[in-house]
């Protein structure tokens, strides 16, 4: 860890449809804040980017004034300042990456750019010690499905990933075919608890001796599925759950192959999907260590950003402001 304890850090998340700020130093997470743009892409059934690049330059400074009320500091007394640098929308990251090039040349502050992939990996650690020796990540979420060995800060390789569709994706695309709306993971987990049987539904690449991952094949099937049994009663319930099964069969499969694959004897979860209460239950019934970030920090947040940037706070200036796809791997 490569601090000062004196240190705080600004961090600033705009990578996709949330807007966050957070402020972390030598005892842990000191405030965060963060505006949501949900209702403003459920209408669209998904995130248009070039909204949620004004949402977020509509709120960062006016969310900039409420965390510092909060924490009760001057923005004098922060000492860096950390945003995530990619991947994500192009339009939204450039939001936040400016915001915070300008401040940190405003107040002479050093500059972070992070990995927004790195900052789920370490988010269940917010306010703990990062493990010192490796592990592995399942990170589910709407943009990106991978099982991840993690070395150390910067040194991750990817054992397995989807080819195709995320889980979040086709969480988002079922519920939008059922006309349950968006976000598409929660309304799925609610749905699929008023489940009364359940609907025959592919396993996809379980067969496969490997950790790779495909979704588009299960969300064409868990479509079909649906428009033949639209009739029936409670089908939509039925058809959540009975996806809910196959996702969650399906990447237990995988990550058990990993470990077996690795040896590694601990297993970090996080991403917004890991946010789902029967998949952590599923997981949590494997023989090793299981970490999940606090249901808060599931999904996109500032505080594994500021949290990430004050474990990288000797990292020199990013060399180019924002790039929309960084694998976590190339870091």
């Amino acid at each position: 860890m490569r601090t000062n304890n004196h240190n705080i850090i600004l961090g600033i998340e705009t990578s996709c449809d949330e807007t966050a700020l957070a402020l972390y130093g030598q005892d842990g997470l000191i405030a965060d804040v963060l505006y949501s743009q949900i209702d403003s892409h459920q209408v669209y059934g998904g995130v248009v980017p070039e909204l949620a690049a004004r949402e977020h330059l509509s709120k960062i400074n006016p969310l900039l004034d409420t965390l510092l009320a909060q924490a009760g500091i001057s923005i004098h007394d922060i000492t860096h300042i950390a945003y995530t640098r990619g991947p994500g929308l192009i339009g939204a990251l450039l939001v936040g990456a400016n915001y915070a090039s300008a401040l940190a040349l405003g107040l002479g502050r050093p500059l972070i750019g992070v990995n927004h992939l790195e900052a789920h990996i370490v988010s269940p650690f917010i306010n703990k010690q990062l493990p010192e020796q490796p592990f592995l990540t399942l990170l589910v979420s709407g943009g990106h499905t991978q099982i991840i060995l993690t070395h150390g800060l910067g040194r991750h390789e990817i054992i397995g990933e989807s080819l195709d569709d995320a889980v979040g994706e086709a969480f988002d695309k079922t519920a939008k075919i059922m006309g349950l709306g968006y976000p598409g993971g929660p309304i799925i987990e609610q749905t699929a608890k008023h489940a009364t049987k359940t609907i025959d539904l592919p396993r996809p690449m379980t067969r496969k001796a490997d950790a790779m991952m495909s979704f588009s094949g299960l969300k064409t099937a868990t479509r079909l599925a649906y428009q033949k049994n639209k009739d029936e009663d409670n089908i939509r319930a039925n058809i959540a759950h009975s996806l809910q099964e196959a996702i969650c069969d399906t990447v237990i499969q995988k990550v058990k192959y990993a470990i077996k694959k690795t040896q590694v004897e601990h297993l970090v979860v996080s991403g917004g999907v890991s946010a789902n209460q029967y998949l952590r239950q599923a997981l949590k019934q494997l023989p090793l260590q299981v970490d999940f970030p606090p249901l808060e920090y599931c999904t996109d947040n500032a505080a594994m950003v500021a949290f990430l940037g004050y474990l990288r706070s000797g990292d020199p200036a990013p060399k180019t402001l924002a790039q929309a796809r960084w694998r976590v791997d190339d870091i």
